[in-house]
């Protein structure tokens, strides 16, 4: 019992760290598209953070999880693990840097951003010391150090928020006031690159509060206990490098696939920032992530763990729709997260929060293939979705915009859910509740509908009729699957009321 306990705590802490963090960093969204001077910045941000998500996977190579595997093999020494994947990432770390720093104008030009040249050796430097970090960060989940592990991740977090608004916020008034005083650093019309500046001195001073978690004792390399580590970390790779392309492959093509340059890095920015609007669904779909992996490899042995994974598939879709329902209601609302200018691109939002929908169903899937130790299904199924994105962003950015690219999007993820089911269904049936499903999702439908149809142009009118739509999915809720007895504190209240009635 007392090793659940540990673990609940080291998960709890994890999983708020990391979700608080995304909370944080989403934060910066708001400022970024009031303070940037036009939709295509934000573009040029998003394409070049899709770009250093993908590198970010291939610079660490699954050394991560090949860490924990070999560190807790009786026959290795810890320390010999740790240094040799240590010594492993800074010299690949060292040796992108070599190669790219001297080459980020070429870089920079087949990008697109050849007058800018020092974003790709900032975001380079930004890379490698990420790289290097994320064994030391490996090594702190080994050594059950979550507290610090999450402090530091939190400190970086705050770092980059304070920087952006220095540069972004600060340093504009100053120049109008005072400009004699930030002469000497600040260039006025810099823009989107003081977020790349920024990133970089949160990162180097997260690498320096990394040190002391480097030095803790005789570090060692071993060549053939890399050898070994390499090739159980190499498939993951692999793996890796198509799960992030699924995510982020349109954000990525966007520029590319448009004849009109300026006009693609615009659209990129309205698109963009609209995708950062799911925040709630993506928020919800990463921590049903912590939560259910160990759930289910915990429950697998239990008589009764296909019921309780059809349940859970339920239940979580319920819960799924009700957000998206409720995004689309207040969607009047929540737009003012972002500046007007990127208005024009809310449309696309139903569609994104359906393809977290489809993301969160996929994972919830994915079981039967982790479970029976045949992973490279994962593989498989995260390919087809990749080759599915990628054909549908070709044929329809060019022809409609960034509605196309989150139409790829959803229909990759759709694609991939629904192989993924039948494959489940052959391999590890369970007995899912589809007919209820399908009602929920049949409702919402139509609700959604409704809310499109009775849209006026009085806000107040739309957020009434949207109340009310939202209310019709909540009662029938309340009626079908979660009555007011079966909820926390609100059944304590159910329950006094029918003593005092009695």
């Amino acid at each position: 019992m007392a090793d659940i306990k540990k673990l609940a705590k080291e998960t709890a802490v994890y999983g708020v760290s990391s979700i608080l963090g995304r909370f944080l960093n989403w934060c910066l969204v708001p400022l970024y598209t009031y303070v940037l001077a036009d939709t295509a910045e934000f573009g040029i941000y998003t394409n070049i953070y899709a770009w250093t998500a993908l590198a970010l996977v291939i610079l660490t190579y699954g050394m991560e999880t090949g860490l924990f595997r070999f560190i807790n093999k009786t026959e290795n020494d810890p320390l010999t693990v740790y240094g040799t994947a240590l010594t492993s990432l800074f010299v690949t770390s060292s040796l992108f840097l070599a190669v790219v720093l001297p080459n980020s104008g070429t870089v920079a030009a087949w990008l697109g951003y050849g007058k800018h040249p020092e974003y790709i050796a900032i975001m380079a430097a930004v890379l490698a010391m990420d790289a290097f970090g994320s064994i030391v960060f490996a090594y702190l989940r080994h050594k059950k150090k979550s507290v610090r592990f999450a402090l530091l991740k939190l400190f970086f977090i705050v770092a980059n928020i304070l920087c952006n608004i220095f540069f972004l916020v600060l340093c504009p008034k100053i120049w109008e006031s005072a400009p004699r005083y930030i002469s000497w650093f600040y260039v006025p019309d810099y823009g989107v690159g003081y977020i790349f500046v920024s990133n970089l001195i949160a990162t180097s001073l997260e690498t320096l509060l990394l040190l002391p978690s480097v030095f803790v004792g005789r570090l060692r390399f071993d060549s053939g206990l890399l050898a070994r580590m390499l090739r159980y970390s190499l498939p993951i790779l692999v793996f890796g490098v198509v799960g992030i392309m699924d995510q982020s492959l349109d954000k990525m093509l966007y520029p590319m696939l448009l004849d009109d340059r300026d006009a693609a890095e615009s659209q990129l920015g309205i698109y963009g920032a609209c995708y950062k609007i799911a925040l709630i669904m993506m928020l919800f779909t990463q921590a049903f992530r912590y939560a259910y992996e160990p759930f289910v490899f915990s429950k697998n042995k239990d008589a009764d763990s296909r019921k309780v994974y059809a349940d859970i598939m339920k239940y979580y879709i319920i819960t799924a729709l009700a957000i998206c329902l409720g995004m689309v209601a207040y969607l009047d609302i929540l737009k003012y997260l972002i500046h007007s200018s990127y208005w024009e691109g809310l449309v696309v939002v139903p569609i994104i929060l359906a393809s977290y929908l489809f993301q969160g169903i996929y994972f919830n899937l994915s079981f039967w293939y982790k479970l029976a130790d045949r992973t490279i299904w994962g593989v498989y199924l995260s390919l087809l979705g990749c080759v599915v994105n990628c054909a549908l962003l070709f044929l329809l950015v060019p022809r409609i915009g960034y509605v196309g690219a989150a139409l790829a999007s959803l229909s990759a993820y759709t694609v991939m859910m629904l192989v993924s089911y039948f494959l489940s269904q052959k391999n590890m049936p369970v007995d899912y509740d589809l007919h209820a499903i399908f009602k929920y999702v049949g409702l919402a439908a139509m609700l959604f509908a409704g809310m499109e149809i009775f849209k006026t142009r009085w806000f107040w009118v739309n957020i009434l009729i949207n109340t009310c739509l939202l209310a019709i999915f909540v009662v029938y809720l309340v009626r079908t699957d979660l009555p007011l007895s079966q909820i926390p504190l609100i059944n304590k209240s159910v329950k006094r009321n029918k003593k005092q009635v009695s």
